[in-house]
């Protein structure tokens, strides 16, 4: 049985991580550790075993026999708490993004490498059934040569007003670091491109401080609101491939859509625009292809097995007892944290940012 510690007890734990956990009959929920003790508690009652523990102390939870730990916290405190969980022999699941900082990310692998034990970062849009068809046929050479890649995050207003969403010193950013990263992870993945030359990136304030406010969640209180409304990112590879990153929590616009992903090379082009969409040339003539992905027809089968959240929980604990990577490998998390920070960086400055030749 692989042990697992959690620490962070908010939103993305239970809403993620403890259900696909708890679905898995090779772990078991040993320890839970949260500032606040009631929500520690309440994921223990809920999803521990009848022993699990609770703390308010991320080092006292590391001090246990444990296995693997899911760091589930604010942005700021990824690096600091994954680093002593690494320098503890614990395995590390580390929620998206993987750091505030791309140095901060550097200093997690170096720490994963010097102990020897597995870090991934919880990228799950990579485990959905359109993402994992389209990896396959972009694995294949399907797509051709994928000189172009959009990566869009787009809401018209879902701005979160929990947390600490709203605080640019926790998270490091507002819809760029938080659905911006789903979708540029989805593109990089996509096109198997981790060298970027330079970025040039612009954040907005335009709606933020707009009182009373349209909002899926109610609401925000605009002297809270001291991230970004909307963030947008030109990044040009080493091979002169170009992505586009598109990323709003509120924007005047029709055109939403989550952890999408466009593609264009030259053999055929794809997007996750109506769901997942091919497109080409053939015999002379233009075609595309929509994937079906509902098979249908037996009313008795439980789906659950098929979730994202289930499959990266699988996948990931399957990779720490077969002793094999990670399907997130954290360097590939390193350079979505590099171009955001680089996108946040030329939009403070009104300059593109150079990122120093890749030597990986």
């Amino acid at each position: 049985m692989i042990k697992i510690g959690i620490i962070g007890c908010g939103g993305i734990a239970f809403g993620k991580h403890l259900p696909n956990l708890k679905l898995l009959d090779d772990v078991e929920l040993v320890a839970f550790c949260d500032l606040d003790v009631e929500r520690a508690t309440k994921a223990k009652d809920e999803y521990g075993t009848p022993d699990a523990r609770v703390y308010t102390d991320y080092l006292d939870l590391l001090a246990e026999p444990l296995d693997v730990v899911h760091v589930l916290t604010p942005n700021n405190t990824h690096a600091t708490i994954t680093i002593a969980a690494l320098d503890h022999k614990k395995h590390v699941m580390c929620e998206k993004p993987m750091a505030k900082y791309a140095s901060e990310a550097r200093e997690m692998i170096a720490a994963a490498k010097r102990n020897d034990k597995k870090l991934t970062v919880g990228y799950q849009n990579r485990f959905r059934s359109d993402s994992m068809f389209l990896k396959k046929i972009a694995q294949e050479n399907q797509l051709g040569h994928i000189y172009l890649g959009k990566a869009k995050a787009i809401r018209r207003r879902a701005v979160p007003t929990w947390g600490v969403f709203l605080d640019e010193e926790a998270q490091g950013g507002g819809p760029l670091i938080d659905i911006g990263t789903h979708a540029l992870d989805l593109t990089l993945w996509m096109m198997n491109n981790y060298k970027p030359k330079y970025a040039v990136g612009t954040t907005y304030h335009e709606l933020s401080q707009t009182p009373d406010a349209a909002n899926a969640w109610g609401s925000w209180d605009p002297t809270q609101f001291t991230v970004e409304d909307s963030a947008f990112g030109f990044v040009v590879m080493e091979n002169g491939a170009t992505i586009i990153l598109e990323s709003s929590w509120a924007l005047n616009t029709l055109d939403v859509g989550e952890a999408k992903t466009s593609l264009y090379g030259t053999k055929m082009g794809a997007d996750m625009e109506q769901g997942l969409r091919l497109n080409g040339e053939e015999y002379g003539a233009l075609y595309q292809k929509n994937i079906d992905f509902e098979i249908g027809g037996v009313d008795f089968y439980d789906s659950k097995g098929t979730e994202p959240g289930y499959l990266e929980a699988r996948a990931w604990i399957d990779a720490i007892t077969m002793d094999t990577p990670p399907v997130v490998d954290p360097y590939e998390a390193l350079i979505v944290t590099e171009i955001l920070e680089a996108i946040y960086t030329s939009a403070s400055t009104g300059k593109p940012v150079y990122f120093e030749e890749d030597t990986q």
